[in-house]
């Protein structure tokens, strides 16, 4: 199809259903063309090697494909695969004409009500994540086993995988991926491959590879008046028949890219009471490497992509990026020891913004002084409260009670076996005391992130910041001036210091820190 072709599609009158709207959404490999009740999606004319739609038979198949195996988990959703033709009057669903491509013709969800959506509003609850984890283990219990599929759980077959996708990714090295991050996971799959053959052995033989989806994440998932987990790989074999393992941990990689890790403790919890499968635990974290790379690379495909326009490249470019930085965060947890880390520096230093890429990155639980200081005053967090400096809601009982809240939470965090980042000026160095005291209870690494920047940068991030909707932290101008007065200086013997000044580039610093926390300084 040509873009005039797909520009007709655009209109109503090419569909045999009324429809006041048509728009258009495109994924790498995809046309998709979104009415008031239906969505066709057409496949790009692509060839990646892994997939190729290269022709028009190969797009007919892989139309019927995808409806096929998508009735699995979505009978009623699929409605089939339809002609598109062109006529004198233009291309179209509706009309008599040459054939020049196919579609699947799909009824249409409720786009409020996709998981991904429902995540970032904060509108998921665990009863919802326990009726999505009792459907995947349905549907993995029913998905079709055999020597063929067997053969993909293999090692070799699995590190073909990985060497694909290291290759494929190659070319985006220095732009979505540094050559640091490429190396260090290209580095630990080899080793973690040599060092657990066994454990993959025992995967194929109890019967843990299936025929699966091979892509359940949350922009396939719809909670509507049932689950709906759609959009299933049709187009590679060898990307669907896998451990059942890989295709939970797609999802449960995507909570941790939308900073809902706390949902895979329940899903875990439901899909082992429905599978018995406790084998899951052991290879988790290397599926989830696995899916958050290959996210990485996708996203960076759609930068080569010349009908997606700049706006979206560079969106694509940097979500590649965060997912690539999490893929790489997976291997750098197991290297992190257990540590507490606290910041110091002025309001408007750019604290909270490092270590909160800090956090998505290792997996860290974070607590804030802002949130907590108005949590404990009973109010609402965005609600602006314009005290002037030690007055109101900054008093020093209210200070006081702040860092006692703040302590109590970061001995929980580390009691239950999590590193934590407490973010906080921390200008009292009785407070930077009490918090090394408690890491060294704990058993814990302590250190201390010194955030700086220069006065005039803080000034204006700060006025930028007064006229922001939603912000959380009341710091002005003013403050800063009165806490650069009052703050105490760090000592060389309160603990590891590491200093960042958040005037360089933001990927500079954070992998500065990484390389200090993980040992790699």
């Amino acid at each position: 199809m040509t873009y005039s072709h797909f520009k007709d599609l655009l209109l109503p009158s090419a569909y045999q259903e009324p429809t006041a709207t048509v728009n258009l959404v495109q994924t790498h490999i995809s046309l998709i063309f979104i009415t008031d009740n239906f969505v066709y999606k057409i496949k790009k004319p692509v060839d990646f090697g892994f997939l190729n739609f290269s022709t028009l038979d190969r797009r007919r198949f892989y139309c019927a494909e995808e409806v096929r195996l998508n009735r699995r988990l979505c009978p009623n959703m699929y409605l089939g695969v339809v002609e598109v033709r062109e006529t004198p009057d233009g291309c179209t669903f509706a009309g008599e004409g040459k054939i020049i491509d196919y579609a699947v013709k799909m009824r249409r969800l409720p786009e409020e009500r996709m998981l991904n959506r429902l995540l970032d509003n904060n509108q998921v609850t665990e009863q919802d994540i326990r009726c999505i984890a009792r459907t995947i283990a349905g549907f993995h219990l029913a998905c079709e086993r055999g020597k063929e599929i067997d053969l993909y759980g293999s090692p070799d077959a699995i590190l073909r995988n990985w060497n694909e996708n290291f290759a494929q990714s190659e070319a985006f090295v220095g732009f979505t991926i540094s050559a640091a991050e490429f190396e260090l996971l290209r580095g630990w799959v080899n080793s973690f491959q040599a060092a657990n053959l066994q454990l993959f052995e025992e995967r194929v033989a109890g019967g843990f590879i299936r025929d699966c989806d091979g892509d359940i994440h949350s922009e396939n998932i719809c909670l509507a008046d049932t689950v709906y987990i759609f959009d299933c790989i049709e187009f590679n074999n060898r990307f669907r028949y896998s451990d059942t393992t890989a295709d939970i941990a797609f999802l449960l990689m995507d909570f941790d890219f939308h900073r809902k890790a706390e949902f895979a403790e329940p899903f875990l919890e439901e899909y082992l009471k429905v599978t018995g499968d406790q084998g899951i635990v052991s290879l988790i974290d290397y599926y989830k490497t696995y899916r958050a790379f290959v996210r990485g690379k996708v996203e960076s495909f759609r930068l080569n992509d010349p009908q997606i326009s700049p706006v979206e490249k560079s969106l694509a470019s940097d979500k590649a990026r965060r997912y690539f930085r999490l893929a790489g965060g997976y291997v750098r947890r197991r290297l992190l020891p257990p540590s507490l880390i606290i910041t110091w520096g002025l309001t408007g230093t750019g604290k909270s913004h490092i270590v909160e890429e800090l956090a998505f990155v290792l997996g860290l639980d974070i607590h804030a002084s802002d949130p907590v200081r108005k949590e404990l005053a009973g109010m609402i967090l965005t609600e602006r409260h314009l005290d002037s400096y030690a007055e109101g809601i900054y008093t020093a009982e209210h200070t006081k009670a702040t860092y006692s809240t703040l302590l109590q939470r970061a001995e929980s965090s580390l009691a239950m076996g999590k590193s934590v980042i407490v973010d906080a000026t921390f200008c009292s160095k009785s407070n930077r005391e009490a918090f090394r005291r408690l890491a060294n209870r704990a058993d814990a690494r302590f250190l201390i992130i010194a955030v700086n920047c220069p006065p005039e940068t803080v000034k204006a991030r700060l006025a930028e910041r007064q006229l922001k909707d939603g912000e959380v932290s009341d710091g002005r101008w003013e403050i800063y001036l009165k806490q650069s007065v009052d703050c105490e200086a760090l000592a060389n013997n309160e603990g590891e210091i590491l200093e960042i000044n958040t005037e360089n580039p933001p990927d500079d610093n954070l992998n500065r820190l990484l390389d200090f926390l993980c040992g790699q300084n």
